[in-house]
């Protein structure tokens, strides 16, 4: 069994600061890159940022400069510093991954969180 567990989502103010954090546990041969996405009501589930396995990162437009992704390889966890919060970043967020379990080591799965809710509003 291997998953994904969100946690650090509510409500904040617009201009106010989240971290979000995605722990993955279960029998994990290697983890490649990890990412964090959101989905808005009425809207398509959206890229907001990835980290590879050496550290590199990208960022939706929309967030750059305001959101920070990191890793920490020893407890499998990936983070979303999410800081100058707006109305428009009301979402659910989901942790993603790109893993390769012991059992089968050449076939690479890509396994989601659950979800965080993010509201941020006055």
């Amino acid at each position: 069994q291997v998953q994904l567990v969100e946690s650090g989502g509510g409500l904040v103010q617009p201009g106010g600061s989240l971290r979000l954090s995605c722990a993955a546990s279960g029998t994990i041969y290697s983890i490649n890159t990890m990412g964090w996405y959101r989905q808005a009501p009425g809207k398509q589930r959206e890229l907001v940022a990835v980290i590879s396995s050496s550290g590199s990162t990208n960022y939706a437009d929309s967030v750059k400069d305001r959101f920070t992704i990191s890793r920490d390889n020893a407890k499998n966890t990936v983070y979303l510093q999410m800081n100058s919060l707006k109305p428009e970043d009301t979402a659910v967020y989901y942790c993603n991954a790109d893993i390769r379990k012991f059992m089968f080591p050449n076939r690479p799965v890509t396994i989601w969180g659950q979800g965080t809710p993010v509201t941020v509003s006055s």
